[in-house]
């Protein structure tokens, strides 16, 4: 089997079971377990740049004011994402979270336009109105907007779009992401401490252990994935993404024994009918460019 593609699919399985791992600390603030993220991705990070060798790499991000500021507002991006993930979770929200990611790359598209000024095709402007329509029936189904699934996809549709613009190996632009918002989860660290309301710290030494390991749990499907995207066709990584929000889909309604109404399952029924319909047209659209 193709290298990228095996690297791809870990990835996406590794993202999609991510809710059982968070729903582990389902006892410690979303705000709290973010931190806990930042401060042992950046730790790890660390280590596995040390071992490569890439320090150099880092001091040049820190002597480049453009790239500076891209990896800032990327920082800030996947932190955001982060924190909204693990409150989702931890709050019986794991289906709106299968929804956000079935919506990023529509979303995507939207961004492209808006801010690269592509031209989507007549087949991704459908995709885009059918998601739209099924975004319109889950919130009304929900009674509120849908504000978690719109929250993530848009978060990290972002946060690839200010990773566009800097371009770094995976472990560095990872490293310096973290690096942006250790600060504020020390700081975090040191107010949760003064006001007596830590609760990370008072788990047990196995949970704590778990906990510890949220550096490594965050940094390597970022890498299989950074592997796959060097290896496999745009197209190709499209359509395994989807194994991600799957299994969350999977995982709400077996696992966590959250309820789907029919109203919601048609709205994920359209949100799948405009990932076919994109997939196909973003399929053609290669096609043509090639035979062109």
């Amino acid at each position: 089997m193709n290298n990228g593609l095996v690297n791809a699919i870990i990835a996406y399985i590794m993202w999609g079971v991510l809710p059982l791992y968070w729903k582990l600390f389902n006892n410690v603030p979303a705000g709290e377990i973010l931190s806990h993220r930042v401060v042992w991705s950046f730790v790890f990070m660390a280590i596995l740049v040390a071992i490569q060798q890439r320090w150099g790499d880092m001091k040049r991000i820190a002597a480049n004011r453009s790239q500076l500021l891209s990896l800032t507002a990327s920082g800030l991006l996947i932190a955001a994402n982060w924190l909204i993930f693990i409150w989702a979770v931890n709050n019986g929200h794991v289906v709106e979270t299968s929804l956000g990611y079935y919506l990023n790359p529509l979303f995507n598209v939207l961004l492209a336009v808006v801010f690269l000024r592509e031209k989507p095709n007549r087949g991704q402007w459908l995709a885009i109105a059918i998601a739209g329509a099924a975004v319109l029936i889950i919130a009304i189904n929900y009674g509120r907007f849908p504000w978690i699934a719109i929250s993530l996809a848009a978060s990290f549709g972002l946060y690839g779009l200010a990773k566009k613009k800097t371009r770094q190996e995976a472990s560095v632009g990872l490293l310096s992401e973290t690096a942006v918002v250790l600060p504020i989860a020390l700081v975090y660290w040191i107010y949760l401490a003064a006001s007596g309301e830590s609760t990370a710290w008072t788990l047990s030494w196995p949970m704590f252990t778990g906990l510890l390991l949220s550096g490594a749990v965050t940094a390597l499907p970022l890498l299989f994935f950074a592997r796959a995207a060097a290896r496999l066709p745009l197209t190709t990584l499209g359509f395994v993404q989807y194994i991600g929000p799957t299994i969350m889909l999977i995982l709400s309604i077996f696992v966590f024994k959250e309820t789907v109404s029919p109203v919601l399952l048609t709205g994920f029924a359209l949100i799948w009918t405009a990932l076919a319909v994109y997939a196909a047209s973003s399929v053609r659209a290669a096609k043509l460019a090639k035979a062109g």
